[in-house]
């Protein structure tokens, strides 16, 4: 018999505390090809020139140094764009489990967290 462990911080939406009704909370996107294999809870930035997401990158300045949202769920964009959900809104999150990049040190997570909450979603 085979037995299936699951790190309880690896499920998609795992970062969630409470959102708002329905979708209202979330949107879909592109995730640009080369952003890599990327977790759910991932931080996110957007690109202004593409309007496509990739890992939130602080000493960027294609529009990716400002959180924008919070990958849903987990996948590989290695080699191609792939599409998937993210929370954009109206949404409490465990600030906790969040992901970031390799590297990224606290006062930049606690600026990300800022940009996250000028779009309501509220580290705890």
């Amino acid at each position: 018999m085979a037995i299936l462990t699951e790190d309880r911080f690896s499920g998609a939406g795992h970062y969630i505390v409470s959102e708002a009704n329905g979708y209202r909370s979330r949107e879909q996107g592109v995730i640009a090809s080369g952003a890599g294999v990327l977790k759910p809870g991932a931080v996110m930035g957007k690109v202004t020139a593409t309007g496509k997401y990739v890992p939130f990158a602080p000493a960027a300045a294609d529009g990716s140094e400002t959180a924008a949202a919070i990958l849903y769920e987990g996948c590989d964009a290695t080699a191609a764009d792939v599409r998937r959900a993210f929370t954009v809104r109206d949404t409490e999150v465990h600030a906790d489990v969040l992901v970031f990049a390799d590297g990224t040190t606290d006062p930049q997570k606690t600026a990300a967290l800022a940009s996250l909450a000028a779009a309501g979603i509220v580290g705890r």
